[in-house]
């Protein structure tokens, strides 16, 4: 039984309290919020004895053998820093961090401490992306020549202003996808051998990136934009354009479900082809039993398509000179 310690009672950290309780393989033994009240309620929803209002508590609690991260992520860094000293296994919410000098700092503790760690962009966790992945290895799209990715949320009064915008809350997940494929169909190497523009609007209400627009050039003659927006919406698209055929996802790519996710593969000049990817759980599910196992295994970090740790830090990178291009 994995045992679990809780920083933050936010909605994602509810969210994920939710999946680790649906694993008959992990149990939460103790949780940190700030507002006693909100803490009190989240630990009877979800059934953990120990409250604590500092989140050194947790990460010292010796009956916890992994810390998830679920606080703002401008946080994200301290939080990973304290639990790796304290020599913990860390599941951190994605955005990494919100600058490169916070990333390195919380990645240069990681490897001094030899945890494990895991940064929280759960989709690449659940079937639906692996079968992404098995598609383009087969050579049925040919080599990849194009990417396009758009993601969409209204969710600007909901996040925190601290979080930097779209870029950190919603960019992310295009970003780590566009680089799982050029990996996938190019190799290691092939993410960092790049050009990019972007450009973005400032929101009035807290000053941070609202919309962003990304244009990028690959060595190997990949062209790829994005787009990521908290200010409107409520969409989605992710689209890999081969020499033979493309794929598109019908479903969310970023959150994918327990039950049927579709894909959609049109080789040029015949029908398209609809793959279903059935699942019994969703993304935060799969993240659980992931880190599951590798503790079981003792693995230090997870197999992709989840980020290892060198793969956070190139999908931080890019959010930061996507952010630089956005305000020059």
């Amino acid at each position: 039984m994995l045992r679990w310690g809780i920083l933050g009672t936010s909605f994602i950290s509810n969210t994920m309290a939710t999946a680790i309780n649906g694993s008959a393989g992990s149990e939460i033994r103790a949780v940190s919020g700030r507002d006693g009240e909100r803490l009190a309620a989240f630990a009877r929803e979800h059934g953990i004895a120990r409250t604590h209002s500092s989140i050194d508590a947790v990460i010292d609690d010796p009956e916890v053998d992994v810390v998830y991260v679920g606080l703002p992520n401008h946080l994200h860094h301290d939080a990973v820093i304290k639990a790796a000293r304290s020599g913990k296994a860390v599941l951190s919410e994605k955005s990494l961090t919100t600058t490169m000098a916070d990333a390195q700092a919380l990645a240069d503790a990681v490897r001094d401490a030899d945890i494990f760690f895991l940064e929280g962009l759960m989709y690449l966790s659940h079937p639906v992306i692996a079968t992404l992945g098995s598609i383009i290895r087969s050579g049925r799209l040919g080599p990849v020549r194009s990417i396009a990715g758009a993601y969409a949320a209204d969710i600007w009064k909901l996040v925190n202003p601290r979080g930097k915008g779209t870029l950190y809350n919603l960019g992310c997940y295009p970003v780590s996808l566009m680089q799982y494929v050029m990996q996938t169909a190019y190799g290691d190497d092939a993410f960092a051998d790049r050009t990019l523009s972007g450009c973005g609007n400032i929101s009035f209400h807290d000053n941070n990136i609202c919309d962003a627009a990304l244009a990028v050039r690959f060595g190997c003659g990949t062209l790829a934009t994005l787009q990521s927006t908290d200010s409107f919406g409520m969409s989605f698209d992710f689209t890999v354009r081969g020499e033979r055929g493309c794929l598109r996802f019908v479903t969310n790519p970023w959150l994918p479900i327990a039950g049927d996710n579709l894909i959609e593969i049109t080789d040029y000049g015949a029908a398209p082809e609809t793959i279903l990817v059935g699942s019994d759980h969703d993304a935060f599910g799969h993240q659980v039993r992931l880190v599951e196992h590798c503790l079981r295994q003792g693995l230090k970090e997870a197999p992709r398509p989840s980020p290892q740790l060198a793969d956070s830090l190139e999908i931080m990178q890019m959010l930061t000179e996507w952010e630089k291009r956005c305000k020059s």
